[in-house]
């Protein structure tokens, strides 16, 4: 496994990607409303990814059709944008997108509302997030990747979640997908040690039933195996000699 640690150049590209990016997600947020069509959503990221100069990073990604994945209910990740996919009061979506700026990558992803939702989806979108900031604590030169991973398991299932094993956060730089995976889940080994310079993708996903998912005929969309609701929280985040810098917020 071959961790690249980031140049000061490198760094400097990657945090204008991730404020390119959150500003592509913050504008996504303010435009949902119900009736919108989940390739209205595509259509509009992707007119903001090029406004900026940027490249949408999933685009044509291994097959990958669209610029947003935009995942409804009980999915977990990777929908496809499709223009009879409608977006009614209550549904809760998640907005999962990368940008390449000067072949650099950010990756980040959304749980919203769409109108008025139940205080069990509210929850479950908290506790999503909640779950990054708790792993993150531990994102610090010297600590173990597994630190992460540990703290996000704990933190969700005390709640009574579950965490999606077969999907992890990742290393990003250059490429979208970079060593080291970083799962949502205790390992038996305390994984690589943290060193400044490394940029990484930490993105909770997690159900409010049980953990397990399934794959659908598109080959992409991730639900869950119960037809419970799911969330996602994602930012990219560089190690540095103190606290984690988040780069896409």
């Amino acid at each position: 496994m071959s961790v690249s640690i980031k140049s000061a150049r490198e760094i400097e590209l990657m945090r204008e990607a991730g404020r390119i990016l959150a500003n592509v997600h913050e504008e996504l947020g303010k435009a949902l409303k119900p009736g919108m069509s989940t390739m209205d959503i595509d259509r509009l990221g992707e007119k903001l990814i090029r406004g900026y100069g940027c490249i949408p990073s999933f685009k044509n990604y291994n097959g990958y059709p669209a610029s947003i994945c935009v995942s409804v209910n009980d999915e977990v990740v990777h929908g496809i944008p499709n223009k009879h996919r409608i977006l009614h009061e209550g549904d809760i979506v998640s907005l999962d997108a990368g940008v390449i700026y000067h072949g650099y990558h950010s990756d980040a992803a959304r749980t919203h509302a769409i109108g008025k939702i139940s205080p069990e989806a509210e929850k479950l979108i908290q506790v999503t997030r909640e779950c990054f900031f708790e792993g993150i604590k531990y994102a610090k030169a010297g600590n173990h990747l597994n630190d992460i991973s540990s703290a996000i398991q704990a933190y969700a299932e005390s709640f009574g979640y579950g965490v999606v094993r077969d999907l992890v956060g990742h290393g990003i730089g250059e490429h979208l997908h970079e060593d080291p995976e970083v799962p949502n889940f205790a390992q038996k080994k305390k994984g690589i040690k943290l060193v400044p310079g490394m940029t990484l993708a930490v993105e909770p996903m997690i159900n409010a039933g049980r953990a397990d998912v399934a794959w659908m005929d598109d080959d992409w969309t991730v639900v869950t195996d119960d037809g419970t609701l799911s969330a996602h929280y994602e930012n990219t985040i560089l190690i540095t000699e103190g606290e984690p810098e988040i780069l896409s917020l």
